[in-house]
């Protein structure tokens, strides 16, 4: 069968929508869970940028540590972890990449807010080169349930699927100055060392989650 132009770019329309419709695709496996330190961490799935899913105890059953960053690209306290003079936790990923750990960013943000939309963070991701997935949580329900509220916001999850960290990336609150201690580094290598993480849980700093409504 033969298409026309007009019907080819039809589909194609059909076929860019229905892509855009997954990327805010939210699964969550752990209903009515809430995230507590040194409890399993509620399980969800979210599609990245490309509209593919990633569901987190696929990869701690694989033995990952998992890191969560809720994530704005827009918001000036992630930007100065991302600024090329800080590039915190890109530089992070680098340093610990013979690891075994996953790096996930999730964006909270609903549409037409600060951050949000997947072509915005796809020119973001190139930009600040992320090469790890970033997730879509239109809807806000796996933010929610994490108990996110500023961006950045860290968690980090054992490969048991433990959370063993939550709270800042570092000691510096301020918008443009990277802090002295790094916190989620500390807390990574306590994980894989088998050690109990000293720092469990600090208040993070930075952006409210734009949830929707």
């Amino acid at each position: 069968m033969f298409l026309t132009a007009k019907k080819s770019r039809w589909f194609a329309g059909i076929a860019a929508a229905a892509a855009v419709a997954m990327a805010g695709f939210t699964s969550l496996d752990d209903h009515g869970a809430k995230a507590e330190i040194n409890e399993k961490a509620p399980d969800f799935t979210l599609t990245d940028l490309s509209g593919n899913e990633h569901k987190l105890s696929d990869f701690t059953s694989q033995g990952h540590t998992v890191v969560l960053e809720w994530y704005n690209p827009e918001c000036p306290f992630v930007k100065k972890h991302y600024r090329e003079d800080t590039m915190t936790m890109v530089n992070l990923q680098k340093k610990m990449k013979d690891e075994k750990i996953t790096w996930l960013r999730i964006n909270s943000g609903a549409p037409g807010k600060q951050g949000a939309g997947a072509e915005k963070n796809r020119d973001y991701a190139d930009k600040y080169q992320i090469t790890t997935p970033v997730l879509l949580d239109e809807e806000g329900k796996v933010g929610k349930m994490y108990g996110a509220r500023r961006t950045p916001e860290m968690y980090i999850i054992d490969s048991e699927g433990v959370l063993r960290y939550w709270g800042a990336i570092d000691d510096n609150a301020s918008g443009r100055e990277v802090g002295k201690i790094n916190y989620v580094e500390n807390a990574i290598k306590s994980v894989l060392a088998g050690e109990t993480v000293r720092v469990q849980k600090t208040r993070a700093y930075g952006c409210s989650v734009k949830y929707k409504g």
